[in-house]
């Protein structure tokens, strides 16, 4: 009976440490593209790759924190040079990566609400344009 239950704890275990290995894996491919988009200036394929960085969600993982400054700053320097077309995808799309992890608890709730925030002043201006 010891062995067996032993036997099943250490299987667990087993499957969950390569199941977080995987998820580390696939999100520092998506960041390194995204590090690519920034460096090759597409910003779409900087956005996409730090959006699904963190859609790749590991509680603590600093990576996560890093995709979601990235996309910030993507989006506040398509703002500031008057592109409201790329900065509302880059805030609609922190917004969205962050509605698209479940945990335990919300993370990113601190950039959905700076999200939310930006989206409500750029929209009424974009219709204006």
């Amino acid at each position: 009976m010891l062995r067996t239950i032993s036997t099943i704890v250490i299987t667990l275990l087993l499957a969950v440490s390569l199941l977080v290995a995987n998820v580390w894996w696939r999100q520092k491919v998506q960041f390194e593209e995204g590090e690519a988009g920034v460096r090759n200036g597409d910003f779409m394929v900087a956005l996409t790759g730090y959006e699904s960085a963190i859609r790749m969600y590991l509680p603590f993982s600093e990576r996560v924190e890093e995709a979601a400054e990235q996309i910030w700053l993507l989006a506040e320097t398509a703002e500031r040079a008057g592109d409201l077309d790329r900065a509302l995808a880059g805030y609609r799309s922190l917004r969205s990566a962050f509605y698209g992890v479940r945990w335990l608890r919300q993370p990113g709730q601190q950039w959905i609400s700076c999200c939310d925030q930006k989206i409500a002043v750029l929209v009424p201006l974009r219709k204006g344009q």
